[in-house]
């Protein structure tokens, strides 16, 4: 049976949530940029490689759209894992004014290795959950986020309305 929902600013258990769930973020958001970063890459440059990786060659925007970073830094993380020779930029086969990006055979080497590491790392925190738990909480996480989407999308469909 599902418990009412705290009603006194006292009892709301929704802010204090929200301060666990943005200080558990920041550590793990840190740890992980602190591994990457042994590698010489930072976030936005191992965002970008990971995603060739697992979904192929594509467009600057299309990745942009993948890792969520505008198109302006896309360029700039682009240029940077070209001048590394992880990615090499061609013409669009079916388009001539599309450029695409993809992996070097040196950079495909580099992000399969550090992806390997990548999923131990993050293994090597969320371990302390049980796999249970592990699933329970991306499914509540997910319920959330979704909820959150929903009252984003009301509330910017009501201008001018605080509620």
């Amino acid at each position: 049976m599902k418990e009412p929902a705290a009603t006194t600013t006292e009892s709301a258990i929704g802010p204090k949530l929200w301060v666990v769930m943005a200080r558990a973020h920041d550590s793990l958001a840190s740890y992980i940029e602190a591994c990457i970063a042994k590698e010489g890459l930072c976030l936005s440059d191992f965002m970008v490689l990971e995603v060739l990786l697992h979904k192929g060659p594509m467009t600057i925007s299309e990745i942009g759209d993948k890792v969520l970073l505008a198109n302006a830094s896309m360029t700039s993380a682009v240029d940077r894992l070209e001048r590394r020779s992880f990615v090499f930029r061609k013409n669009s086969d079916s388009d001539r004014r599309v450029r695409i990006v993809d992996l070097t055979d040196h950079g495909r080497a580099f992000i399969s290795d550090l992806y390997a590491r990548h999923v131990q790392d993050i293994e090597a925190v969320t371990n302390v959950l049980t796999a249970r738990e592990q699933i329970q909480l991306r499914t509540l996480l997910k319920k959330l986020g979704r909820s959150a989407d929903t009252a984003l999308n009301l509330r910017t469909a009501s201008p001018g309305t605080n509620r």
